[in-house]
């Protein structure tokens, strides 16, 4: 019986919006299925005389009500047991993110977990890109204010990110006088940073890119809400259907193909004007529930087919 059970381990399930939310979309694919879908937060993780266990729920998903999921009972078990982990939670990449990865590490031969967790710990979603800077906009990674200035005044208009954030969340854009207090206090903040040549084509929308088992299966394009650059759909980014120019299919085969190479299962990545803009997202890609309500193509099915679930 357990061998039926899909594992989640996700955000505070009442804080999830289903009309956005990935994590869901695949998680009620897989009910669809046949799977039962257990899910539990990172902090509800345990080893005990060598065995991992989570303390979670078992929830039945029903996109009709007002509130999506039904908790049919909670539950301590065994995840060596079950079919199938989904690692789904958001980042910020820090030391607890990389404890859950080194628990679960101790199973990885016994239950597919996508994303695999040594994988996951050892692709940081910004310094991975690195790899591939010659496709990017001019980049650096760095914690010298003196660089900052200097890539200012080449420049001037920047876009600071912390290497260990998403979702948007603390970018600053430079685009007039540029402060050292600021700087100073954000570079206290997070450590090394991401500095990059702001594109203005942000404007018209990003690209992200889903891929699946090392293919490119669909895109959406997120287009920022009037006055902001972040392409976001958490900061109010409206999506929208688009297609991948050549560049931008001959980019993501290559990252594709590597990303199979380190066993990341699922990922996203994203473009700014046929460049790629760094975040390579292997946690927790978002956007499947997006692209099927644009245009009703189904990748969480894919994504389960290839897992021949």
């Amino acid at each position: 019986m357990t061998n039926k059970i899909i594992a989640v381990q996700g955000n505070n399930l009442n804080k999830l919006n289903p009309i956005t939310d990935t994590s869901i979309f695949l998680a009620k694919s897989g009910q669809i299925r046949g799977y039962k879908i257990f899910y539990y937060e990172p902090e509800n993780l345990s080893i005990k005389n060598k065995k991992v266990f989570a303390n979670g729920s078992f929830i039945k998903i029903n996109y009709s009500r007002k509130k999506f999921f039904k908790i049919i009972k909670k539950a301590y078990i065994d995840l060596s047991k079950v079919k199938f982990i989904l690692v789904r939670q958001d980042p910020p990449f820090n030391l607890e993110y990389i404890s859950t990865t080194y628990i679960l590490d101790t199973l990885k031969n016994k239950v597919r977990i996508i994303n695999n967790p040594t994988s996951i710990r050892n692709i940081s979603e910004k310094l991975y890109s690195m790899k591939f800077i010659q496709f990017m906009p001019d980049t650096m990674f760095t914690k010298k204010i003196e660089d900052i200035l200097y890539f200012y005044k080449k420049y001037k208009k920047v876009i600071l990110k912390p290497i260990h954030s998403y979702s948007g969340n603390d970018i600053i854009f430079i685009n007039n006088k540029l402060s050292i207090k600021v700087i100073s206090n954000f570079i206290k903040k997070h450590g090394h940073i991401m500095v990059q040549k702001f594109l203005p084509k942000i404007k018209y929308g990003d690209k992200r890119v889903f891929i699946i088992n090392g293919k490119i299966c669909g895109c959406i394009s997120r287009v920022p809400k009037p006055g902001s650059i972040l392409s976001n759909m958490s900061k109010g980014a409206k999506p929208k259907l688009i297609k991948l120019t050549q560049k931008e299919i001959k980019i993501s085969k290559i990252i594709a193909k590597d990303l199979v190479k380190k066993d990341i299962y699922f990922a996203g990545i994203d473009f700014i004007d046929q460049k790629l803009n760094g975040d390579i997202n292997v946690t927790s890609p978002t956007g499947l529930k997006t692209l099927y309500d644009l245009s009703n193509i189904n990748l969480a099915d894919y994504f389960w087919k290839g897992l021949k679930a």
